[in-house]
Protein backbone atom coordinates (compact mmCIF):
# COMPACT_ATOMS: atom_id res chain seq x y z
CA UNK A 1 0.00 0.00 0.00
CA UNK A 2 2.66 2.65 1.06
CA UNK A 3 5.06 1.62 -1.72
CA UNK A 4 4.80 4.49 -4.19
CA UNK A 5 5.91 6.83 -1.12
CA UNK A 6 8.69 5.23 0.76
CA UNK A 7 12.24 6.44 -0.03
CA UNK A 8 14.42 3.76 -2.09
CA UNK A 9 16.85 4.11 0.95
CA UNK A 10 13.68 3.08 3.00
CA UNK A 11 12.10 0.76 1.27
CA UNK A 12 15.21 -1.79 0.68
CA UNK A 13 16.78 -1.94 4.04
CA UNK A 14 15.54 -4.87 6.85
CA UNK A 15 13.82 -3.75 9.96
CA UNK A 16 14.24 0.03 11.01
CA UNK A 17 13.74 1.98 13.99
CA UNK A 18 10.58 4.30 13.35
CA UNK A 19 11.52 7.75 15.04
CA UNK A 20 8.15 9.76 16.40
CA UNK A 21 8.54 13.14 16.51
CA UNK A 22 5.93 13.67 19.03
CA UNK A 23 4.16 16.23 21.65
CA UNK A 24 2.21 18.28 19.02
CA UNK A 25 -0.41 17.10 20.70
CA UNK A 26 0.83 14.40 23.30
CA UNK A 27 -2.61 12.41 23.36
CA UNK A 28 -2.15 12.36 19.29
CA UNK A 29 1.44 10.63 19.87
CA UNK A 30 0.33 8.25 22.31
CA UNK A 31 -2.85 7.22 19.79
CA UNK A 32 -0.23 6.62 16.38
CA UNK A 33 1.99 4.68 19.38
CA UNK A 34 -0.73 2.62 19.90
CA UNK A 35 -1.88 2.12 16.71
CA UNK A 36 1.62 1.28 15.59
CA UNK A 37 1.60 -1.78 18.73
CA UNK A 38 -1.90 -2.83 17.35
CA UNK A 39 -0.78 -3.20 13.60
CA UNK A 40 2.34 -4.73 14.35
CA UNK A 41 2.28 -8.51 13.79
CA UNK A 42 4.00 -9.69 16.67
CA UNK A 43 3.46 -12.44 18.69
CA UNK A 44 5.38 -11.76 21.40
CA UNK A 45 7.56 -8.49 22.32
CA UNK A 46 10.62 -9.62 21.03
CA UNK A 47 8.38 -9.13 17.30
CA UNK A 48 7.08 -5.88 17.62
CA UNK A 49 9.25 -2.48 16.37
CA UNK A 50 11.74 -0.59 17.77
CA UNK A 51 10.68 2.67 18.50
CA UNK A 52 12.11 5.83 19.68
CA UNK A 53 10.14 8.92 20.48
CA UNK A 54 10.61 12.27 21.44
CA UNK A 55 7.91 14.13 22.93
CA UNK A 56 7.94 17.90 23.34
CA UNK A 57 4.76 20.11 23.33
CA UNK A 58 6.95 23.10 23.81
CA UNK A 59 6.50 23.31 20.11
CA UNK A 60 5.06 26.52 19.13
CA UNK A 61 1.49 26.75 18.27
CA UNK A 62 1.81 25.43 14.77
CA UNK A 63 -0.92 27.15 13.64
CA UNK A 64 -0.22 30.48 15.08
CA UNK A 65 3.05 30.02 13.24
CA UNK A 66 1.25 29.26 9.73
CA UNK A 67 -1.73 32.19 9.59
CA UNK A 68 -0.51 34.88 12.59
CA UNK A 69 3.42 34.91 12.32
CA UNK A 70 3.88 33.56 15.56
CA UNK A 71 7.18 31.49 16.87
CA UNK A 72 8.26 29.63 13.80
CA UNK A 73 7.97 25.82 15.06
CA UNK A 74 10.62 24.94 12.89
CA UNK A 75 13.64 24.92 15.57
CA UNK A 76 12.41 22.83 17.80
CA UNK A 77 10.94 20.17 15.56
CA UNK A 78 14.61 20.30 14.20
CA UNK A 79 15.98 19.81 17.90
CA UNK A 80 13.50 16.84 17.99
CA UNK A 81 14.58 14.95 15.11
CA UNK A 82 18.56 15.50 15.94
CA UNK A 83 17.52 13.43 19.17
CA UNK A 84 15.53 10.76 17.49
CA UNK A 85 18.56 10.39 15.30
CA UNK A 86 21.23 10.80 18.24
CA UNK A 87 18.45 7.45 19.83
CA UNK A 88 19.19 5.59 16.94
CA UNK A 89 15.94 6.33 14.54
CA UNK A 90 16.37 5.39 11.41
CA UNK A 91 13.77 7.89 9.97
CA UNK A 92 10.82 10.03 11.52
CA UNK A 93 6.77 10.35 11.57
CA UNK A 94 5.32 13.50 12.64
CA UNK A 95 1.49 12.77 14.45
CA UNK A 96 0.81 16.82 13.90
CA UNK A 97 -0.60 17.17 10.30
CA UNK A 98 -0.57 20.74 10.43
CA UNK A 99 3.13 20.61 11.50
CA UNK A 100 3.91 18.81 8.01
CA UNK A 101 3.07 22.47 6.33
CA UNK A 102 6.94 22.97 7.20
CA UNK A 103 8.18 19.51 5.87
CA UNK A 104 10.16 20.73 2.69
CA UNK A 105 12.06 23.12 5.22
CA UNK A 106 12.65 20.15 7.95
CA UNK A 107 13.43 17.47 5.58
CA UNK A 108 16.23 20.49 4.40
CA UNK A 109 19.22 18.80 6.68
CA UNK A 110 17.27 16.81 8.71
CA UNK A 111 19.78 13.61 8.35
CA UNK A 112 16.74 11.31 8.59
CA UNK A 113 13.92 10.29 5.60
CA UNK A 114 10.84 11.55 7.25
CA UNK A 115 7.91 9.98 5.56
CA UNK A 116 4.71 12.30 4.43
CA UNK A 117 1.21 12.06 6.62
CA UNK A 118 -0.12 14.10 3.16
CA UNK A 119 1.86 11.42 0.73
CA UNK A 120 0.36 8.32 2.68
CA UNK A 121 -3.24 9.57 3.24
CA UNK A 122 -3.48 10.73 -0.40
CA UNK A 123 -1.81 7.27 -1.79
CA UNK A 124 -4.16 5.17 0.33
CA UNK A 125 -7.73 7.07 -1.12
CA UNK A 126 -6.15 7.22 -4.22
CA UNK A 127 -5.39 3.13 -4.16
CA UNK A 128 -8.06 2.11 -2.08
CA UNK A 129 -10.98 4.14 -3.06
CA UNK A 130 -10.18 5.08 -6.49
CA UNK A 131 -14.21 6.40 -6.86
CA UNK A 132 -13.50 8.90 -4.75
CA UNK A 133 -13.71 12.50 -5.95
CA UNK A 134 -14.68 15.10 -3.74
CA UNK A 135 -13.18 14.52 0.12
CA UNK A 136 -14.19 17.00 2.95
CA UNK A 137 -11.54 17.72 5.08
CA UNK A 138 -11.80 18.22 9.44
CA UNK A 139 -8.54 20.10 10.18
CA UNK A 140 -6.88 23.65 11.81
CA UNK A 141 -7.36 26.49 10.19
CA UNK A 142 -3.21 26.66 9.97
CA UNK A 143 -3.46 22.98 7.19
CA UNK A 144 -6.43 24.23 5.81
CA UNK A 145 -5.10 28.22 4.68
CA UNK A 146 -2.01 26.98 4.81
CA UNK A 147 -3.04 24.33 1.43
CA UNK A 148 -0.52 21.86 1.65
CA UNK A 149 -3.22 18.75 1.78
CA UNK A 150 -5.59 20.20 -0.69
CA UNK A 151 -2.61 20.51 -2.87
CA UNK A 152 -1.40 16.75 -2.69
CA UNK A 153 -5.38 15.84 -3.07
CA UNK A 154 -5.43 18.44 -6.39
CA UNK A 155 -2.94 16.60 -7.46
CA UNK A 156 -4.45 13.33 -7.73
CA UNK A 157 -8.11 14.56 -9.13
CA UNK A 158 -9.19 14.92 -5.54
CA UNK A 159 -11.22 17.68 -4.47
CA UNK A 160 -11.21 19.52 -1.41
CA UNK A 161 -14.12 21.00 0.38
CA UNK A 162 -13.45 22.28 3.96
CA UNK A 163 -16.53 23.56 6.41
CA UNK A 164 -17.64 26.70 5.81
CA UNK A 165 -16.17 29.89 8.21
CA UNK A 166 -18.92 29.23 11.25
CA UNK A 167 -18.14 25.28 11.17
CA UNK A 168 -14.02 25.62 11.22
CA UNK A 169 -14.36 27.94 14.33
CA UNK A 170 -15.73 24.97 16.43
CA UNK A 171 -13.86 22.69 14.60
CA UNK A 172 -10.85 24.66 16.02
CA UNK A 173 -12.07 25.29 19.32
CA UNK A 174 -13.21 21.41 19.36
CA UNK A 175 -9.50 20.24 18.39
CA UNK A 176 -8.39 22.71 21.76
CA UNK A 177 -10.75 21.32 23.77
CA UNK A 178 -9.78 17.87 22.81
CA UNK A 179 -5.93 18.77 23.42
CA UNK A 180 -6.76 20.34 26.97
CA UNK A 181 -8.00 18.39 30.31
CA UNK A 182 -10.47 21.42 31.55
CA UNK A 183 -12.83 21.18 28.64
CA UNK A 184 -16.33 21.92 29.90
CA UNK A 185 -17.80 19.32 27.46
CA UNK A 186 -17.12 15.52 27.19
CA UNK A 187 -15.45 13.61 24.45
CA UNK A 188 -18.77 12.72 23.54
CA UNK A 189 -20.33 15.83 23.58
CA UNK A 190 -17.06 17.25 21.22
CA UNK A 191 -17.96 14.23 18.87
CA UNK A 192 -21.19 14.87 18.06
CA UNK A 193 -20.57 18.15 16.80
CA UNK A 194 -17.70 16.97 14.95
CA UNK A 195 -19.95 14.43 13.04
CA UNK A 196 -22.67 17.76 12.79
CA UNK A 197 -20.05 19.31 10.77
CA UNK A 198 -18.99 16.37 8.97
CA UNK A 199 -22.77 15.17 7.75
CA UNK A 200 -22.90 19.23 6.89
CA UNK A 201 -19.71 18.35 4.53
CA UNK A 202 -21.80 14.76 3.42
CA UNK A 203 -24.93 16.74 2.22
CA UNK A 204 -22.58 19.23 0.22
CA UNK A 205 -21.06 16.55 -1.83
CA UNK A 206 -17.86 14.75 0.07
CA UNK A 207 -17.93 10.79 -0.55
CA UNK A 208 -15.48 10.21 2.37
CA UNK A 209 -14.08 12.67 5.32
CA UNK A 210 -10.18 13.40 6.31
CA UNK A 211 -9.36 13.36 9.88
CA UNK A 212 -6.61 15.91 8.83
CA UNK A 213 -6.14 17.06 12.37
CA UNK A 214 -4.56 14.36 14.70
CA UNK A 215 -6.99 14.85 17.37
CA UNK A 216 -9.81 14.15 15.00
CA UNK A 217 -9.49 10.57 15.23
CA UNK A 218 -10.02 10.54 18.95
CA UNK A 219 -13.55 11.69 18.55
CA UNK A 220 -14.05 10.69 14.87
CA UNK A 221 -13.82 6.73 14.12
CA UNK A 222 -14.40 4.76 10.79
CA UNK A 223 -17.73 3.65 11.08
CA UNK A 224 -19.13 7.10 12.39
CA UNK A 225 -20.43 8.49 9.37
CA UNK A 226 -22.18 7.38 5.83
CA UNK A 227 -19.45 7.76 3.75
CA UNK A 228 -15.50 6.22 4.83
CA UNK A 229 -13.73 8.13 7.55
CA UNK A 230 -9.92 8.35 6.64
CA UNK A 231 -8.09 8.31 10.29
CA UNK A 232 -4.26 9.84 9.37
CA UNK A 233 -3.07 8.72 12.23
CA UNK A 234 -3.97 4.96 11.40
CA UNK A 235 -2.68 5.69 7.57
CA UNK A 236 0.89 6.92 8.97
CA UNK A 237 1.07 4.34 11.69
CA UNK A 238 0.84 1.36 8.92
CA UNK A 239 3.35 3.06 6.93
CA UNK A 240 5.78 3.50 9.73
CA UNK A 241 4.98 -0.15 10.16
CA UNK A 242 5.95 -0.85 6.42
CA UNK A 243 9.32 1.48 5.93
CA UNK A 244 10.27 -0.55 9.24
CA UNK A 245 10.41 -3.61 7.62
CA UNK A 246 6.77 -5.44 8.65
CA UNK A 247 3.85 -5.88 6.72
CA UNK A 248 1.29 -4.41 8.56
CA UNK A 249 -2.00 -6.79 9.55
Amino acid sequence: MVQGILPDNIRNMKEKTIGILGGMGPEATLDLFGKIIANTPAARDQDHLRVVIDSNPKVPDRTAAILAGGESAVPAMKAGIAALKRAGADFVVIPCVSAHFFLDELRQDAGLPILSMFDVAVEHIRRQHPDIRKIGLLATSGTIQGGRFREKLDAAGIETLAPEDADQKHVMAAIYEIKGAASSRSRAEIGAEIRDIANRLIKRGVQGIVAGCTEIPLVLKPGDLDVPVFDTLLLLARAAIAAAGQNPV
